[in-house]
């Protein structure tokens, strides 16, 4: 104001005030959604206000609210007072809980306030509104409008609010004895708004002037902007390529921020500010058009978030109650109408021109960015037009069509190619950012070497200045090189200083080389502080009396919109990205954010773009506010359901697991189809198809009608014709589109944190694998059937390789998985603790073969290398022991298991035997003194005669003894087999360890624990050793304190065992079978027990090798002895196997390193065995 009271326009601050307000109204909308939606959930809102105690309270204080006042006197009421004693119980608690709240509210009526204030001033000052020159003042001021009439709306629609406010100035005045200062003007603002349409307009009454020159304004472009599909494509929009020769000049228009602005947000200006000012609906021709055309367009729009408004019934409501106005509500009535059935098909179109579109602008944009430079108009309007379709999309599918004469056809409500539309949006974001430099580079020399001079001569010259338009006409596509006089009026000395401040500005800016632009003065840029300047210029030469009339000189106005979009290009990408761009609505529409995401995973042609999902995630958080932070999740808001920063996160986190998922799923059929193909290459599939080749031999002269041959493997790769399409082309192609979008990019980042897709489909892949590897063993623990190892080598090399294949589609590294998943499986169990291929064989191979050898119906044939069954047709058998035994299956074993699972498997085996040993021992402590007898007297036959017959459980030893020998008989082949898989694999290493372990000295400088730890080594890798590493480890953990007493032990142990030798001769399965080099019940395997235990129990209790050479001789001459009576029986009984037992003593000697045949002929005569072997062959030849 001036001395004389009158009020001066360039003192009032209004762009300041206009950018202050509006930013508060977005926190002020933001605070109210929260409460609204806390109030709204009994989850989330205040306990005390669903309690059952506070109801009779509650219900009270609304119905007598605002008169909150403990001092009147219906308060002091006994009833009264007996209903709010619960408050008074709980008001603390109350203010504690409510003050958040209750300071909104007194907030919302300051932020009231304040837009009364700034609206009345604008009004004194006689504000020109027009959004084609001073676009920023016009914008803000509709947007102040829209946010206010937003925020009024969403406070009446807080059910609980005279609830809230009443509770807590109740406690407020019970807690310091008066009630809150605010609560007056407060309790009357809410009754004020409980129709808040109907006061809304009598406050806008006196502002209706200048509301609708801002509204008429728009008549120059909002209907330019809601064109149809069809004009669209006749005027071929946002195409760079319908003009070949300007397509590297700058694409310019008269309105240039109009041309991005958002069309749902100038409907929301055109219905609400004529809903209020509905006077000028009968004043100009221009309003109702634009007033039809809106209203034509939705049948809902959004107030904040997911809060919307029926705008026809609402305007329906709001005109009926006016007299005359009937003809309007019949309008009303004929656009909700035509809205319902006409705008679904409408936006239908313009979303699929869009797709198409956006995808020729990525495809050119991505080939030649350098055109973003001079076409980065046409990119924001894309991102504009499409985040206009979308946005209108979600609210109508979310928001049923009302109930009219006529339906709406839902299918124009359910978009399943809106994904590829958002794909393209995000790629068009991506480039932006990606080539962010080139935008900014270009621009600086546009304003410094064009913009610049031109706004220059302006400032200069004045009047009738020509200058050069080099720049392309968007809208009238004029002669690029026509002139033009600008017509401006004398330049008042403040507005010469903002502009030459303009000028000043952007003749400083220079472009350094480097990959930063910087200023000269080494600072980045920075042009929010001229973008306020020219704001408050517009404001300036936009009220009466102004000596530069901003009207008057549309020329400037467009030169400097076209300045300020400029600026925005070098310094504020990101921020022109998310005006344009922004869908962090979805972030409250989850249900059908999720559902079009299944969607796109339902539709093969759609699986690529489902990355823009967890991309549009990272939108979230542009939604919040600071004057809101709890909506951010910090420590003290962890009740608060509304947290954006969680929703994103989790959103995000299901998107990208979905995904892999539905990889993972889709991989998974690959690999089952390819199994199955790898399988009909098994050997046994032939077994058919040569039968069937014999048969159709034997009856090639016959009329006998032939068997059909079976098809054989790779029929399936044969095809008529191209169209053919199998099961398995439609997997690979929804493997390509689904790969592509989880290769599209490495990481995303959202909220703060860092995704990455391929990292989801790594874990996928991991955890597939693992549980296919298990479920491809097929182990029941009832039947005992497990598959053979070769089979699933077979299936597993199958999986592997269409794994391998994903390394062609995605970025990942299989090897790393392969790595992972089977090094998890050389273990007992993987890191979830479940079990692996290593715990199942070894389970089964112990458990299932091994304790049915011991039945009779199964034995160990050296000849064969492999276990046998015997005496039982193999057809009749649950379990052939050929199949799981013989060399190829456990090269298959090795090669699933490795060194560390056959590592396991050897020390499982060890296991068991030390069992059997400890047993053993305990047998030999019972006959310990008949033992010691027999070792000193085995010289004496009679004495020795008379105390054999006094030991105990003879046969329980040999039984022992014999099962620990078929043991040691599987793990020998066991090691065999590895040491055959890692010759193949690592033949130098292999080379270097045999080397090692042939030529390291056992001296006495290198004792037992160095020798131990090279045969550890040397077993590791599958290579025999003298002593058995594994056995001494399993044995060592019996040893005693006494090891005088462990050694006496193992030395009578090894005289029952050969005392006890003859005792075999009585049983008729102890004959030796020549065709399998064994004995039926698996005797001969006595050999390798008994010099492994020796060997064994003699290193760990003995002094290394020379006690094991003595130990053994003591053994080979009590056996002999025992064994040479046999040849003094008469009991045809005893006779009946003897020749078979005899040729365990050679089979001992061959099996030990320790002993030598000149030893065993010292001992037994050369020729028995000769003729042991003779007699047995006999035998053998007549069975």
């Amino acid at each position: 104001m001036s001395r004389t009271g009158q009020l001066i326009p360039s003192q009032q601050k209004l762009a300041e005030k206009l950018t202050v307000l509006n930013d508060r109204a977005m926190g002020m909308l933001t605070r109210i959604y929260n409460i609204k939606k806390a109030c709204g959930d009994v989850k989330s809102k205040p306990a005390f206000l669903s309690d059952k105690n506070l109801e009779g309270a509650i219900k009270f204080i609304v119905r007598k609210f605002p008169h909150v006042d403990s001092k009147n006197n219906y308060w002091t009421m006994p009833f009264v007072q007996s209903q709010l004693q619960q408050v008074n119980n709980i008001k603390g608690e109350i203010m504690k809980q409510l003050s958040l709240y209750y300071f909104t509210f007194v907030d919302v009526m300051d932020f009231k306030d304040h837009v009364s204030e700034l609206l009345t001033t604008m009004d004194a000052c006689n504000v020109h509104f027009d959004i084609t020159t001073n676009y920023d003042l016009t914008k803000g001021y509709l947007d102040l409008i829209i946010s206010y009439v937003s925020l009024m709306l969403l406070l009446a629609r807080i059910d609980d609010r005279k609830a809230v406010l009443g509770l807590y100035n109740y406690a407020h005045d019970l807690t310091h004895g008066k009630v809150d200062q605010n609560f007056a003007r407060l309790g009357q603002m809410i009754l004020d708004y409980e129709q808040p349409l109907k006061k809304l307009q009598e406050e806008f009454t006196p502002h209706s002037k200048l509301v609708a020159c801002a509204l008429l304004s728009l008549h120059q472009v909002y209907p330019r902007r809601n064109l149809p599909a069809e004009q669209w494509r006749q005027a071929q929009m946002l195409s760079l390529v319908s003009a070949p020769g300007q397509m590297l000049n700058p694409a310019q228009s008269e309105t240039m921020p109009c041309e991005y602005l958002s069309v749902e947000t100038m409907e929301k200006w055109i219905i609400f500010g004529f809903l209020l000012c509905h006077g000028q609906l009968t004043q100009s021709d221009s309003a109702v058009q634009l007033w039809r055309l809106a209203l034509s367009g939705n049948y809902v729009i959004t107030l904040f978030r997911d809060e919307v408004l029926y705008i026809h019934k609402t305007v329906e409501g709001v005109f009926e109650g006016i007299k005359g106005y009937s003809k309007r509500v019949t309008e009303t009535k004929e656009c909700a109408n035509y809205a319902v059935v006409n705008a679904g098909p409408f936006h239908r179109e313009r979303r699929a021109f869009l797709r198409t579109a956006l995808k020729e602008l990525v495809m050119i944009l991505a080939d030649q960015p350098g055109l973003l430079g001079p076409k980065a108009l046409f990119v924001f309007m894309g991102l504009s037009f499409a985040r206009d379709e979308v946005l209108w999309l979600l609210r109508h599918s979310e928001n049923p069509a009302p109930k009219l004469n006529k339906r709406p056809n839902p299918v124009d409500y359910e978009d399943r190619q809106l994904p590829e539309l958002l794909y393209y949006m995000e790629e068009l974001r991506g480039l932006l950012r990606k080539y962010n430099q080139v935008m900014q580079r270009y621009y600086v020399q546009y304003l410094n070497g064009f913009d610049s001079i031109v706004l220059n001569n302006l400032v200069q010259n004045g009047l009738h200045q020509p200058r050069l338009r080099a720049r392309e006409s968007f809208n009238s596509k004029r002669n690029p090189t026509c002139q033009e006089d600008w017509n401006l009026s004398v330049c008042p000395e403040d507005e010469s200083i903002i502009m030459s401040s303009f000028v000043n500005t952007m003749n400083g800016l220079s472009v350094k080389q480097g990959t930063t632009l910087l200023f000269e003065e080494g600072e980045i840029f920075d042009f929010r502080g001229m973008r306020l300047d020219w704001f408050r210029l517009q404001a300036y030469t936009s009220v009466s009396r102004a000596q530069l009339v901003l009207r008057e000189n549309p020329d400037l106005a467009r030169l400097m919109n076209t300045i300020t979009f400029h600026t925005y290009m070098v310094d504020s990408l990101d921020e022109m990205a998310k005006e344009t761009s922004d869908l962090s609505n979805f972030c409250f529409y989850g249900r059908l954010f999720e559902q079009y995401f299944q969607w796109c995973l339902e539709t093969p042609s759609q699986m690529r773009y489902s990355i823009s999902f967890p991309l549009i995630c990272s939108h979230f958080m542009n939604c919040t506010h600071e004057i809101c932070p709890e909506e951010k999740p910090m420590l003290s808001y962890k009740q608060n359901r509304h947290h954006i920063g969680d929703r994103s996160l989790s959103q995000a986190n299901f998107f990208l697991d979905e995904m892999a998922k539905e990889a993972k799923n889709i991989i998974t059929s690959i690999c089952d189809e390819q199994c199955k193909l790898g399988d009909q290459l098994l050997p046994k599939n032939a077994a058919k198809t040569i039968s069937i080749a014999i048969e159709r031999k034997r009856n090639q002269n016959k009329a006998k009608k032939l068997p059909q041959e079976p098809d054989k493997p790779g029929r399936e790769s044969m095809r008529r014709s191209r169209t053919d399409v199998t099961s398995m082309d439609k997997l690979y192609l929804m493997l390509t589109e689904l790969c592509s979008a989880i290769n599209y990019t490495p990481s995303i980042q959202v909220w703060e944190h860092t995704f990455a897709p391929r990292e989801y489909l790594t874990q996928h892949l991991e955890s597939r694998f693992t549980k296919a590897l298990v479920g491809m063993v097929m182990y029941n623990p009832d039947s005992g059937e497990i598959a053979k190892p070769s089979e699933l080598l077979n299936s597993v090399e199958a999986y592997m390789g269409v794994l391998q294949t994903i390394e062609n589609y995605v970025h990942l590294d299989i090897t790393r998985v392969f790595n992972n998943v089977l090094l998890q499986q050389t273990q007992p169990q993987d890191s979830h603790g479940d079990k692996t291929i290593t715990a199942l064989y070894t389970n089964w191979y112990l458990e299932v073969l091994l304790r049915r050898v011991s039945t009779g119906q199964i034995m160990f044939s050296p000849n064969r290398h492999a276990f046998v069954n015997v005496g039982v047709d193999p057809n009749q058998v649950a379990v052939n022991a050929e199949e799981f035994s013989d060399i190829s299956e456990l090269r298959s074993l090795a090669e699933l298991l490795g060194p560390y699972g056959m590592k396991f498997l050897n020390e499982s085996l060890m296991w068991h035997i030390s069992s059997q040993v400890a047993e053993l021992k305990k047998l030999v402590t019972q006959n310990k003194d008949v033992l010691t007898t027999l070792r000193t007297h085995f010289d004496k036959p009679a004495l020795m005669a008379e105390h054999f017959n006094r030991l105990r459980d003879v046969d329980n030893v040999l039984k022992r003894v014999t099962i620990v020998g078929v043991i040691l008989s599987f793990k020998t082949l066991a090691q065999e087999a590895l040491n055959d898989v890692l010759k193949k694999r690592i033949p130098f290493l292999m080379s270097s360890i045999i080397d090692f372990q042939k030529h390291f000295p056992e001296t006495p400088e290198n004792n037992m624990v160095r020798v131990e730890i090279v045969n550890e080594m040397a077993s590791a890798a599958g290579l025999p050793c003298d002593v058995d590493p594994a056995l001494c480890a399993a044995l060592r953990v019996q040893k005693s304190e006494n090891p005088d007493d462990d050694y006496k032990i193992a030395c009578l142990l090894m005289v029952f065992i050969a005392v006890s030798l003859p005792m075999l001769s009585l049983d008729s399965q102890s004959s030796f079978r020549a065709d399998l080099e064994g004995h039926t019940n698996n005797i001969h395997c006595l050999a390798k027990a008994v010099n492994s235990i020796a060997a064994a129990m003699f290193t760990i209790y003995g002094k290394g090798r020379v006690t094991i050479e003595e130990r053994l001789k003591e053994f080979l001459a009590l056996a002999s002895s025992s064994l040479l009576k046999l040849g003094q029986e008469t009991d045809k009984l005893a006779l009946r196997s003897r020749e078979s037992v005899y040729l365990l003593l050679d089979q001992i000697v061959r099996e030990s390193p320790f002993l030598t045949m000149d030893l065993l002929e010292s001992c037994f005569p050369y020729a028995l065995l000769r003729n042991s072997y003779h007699a047995v062959l006999r035998q053998d030849n007549r069975m």
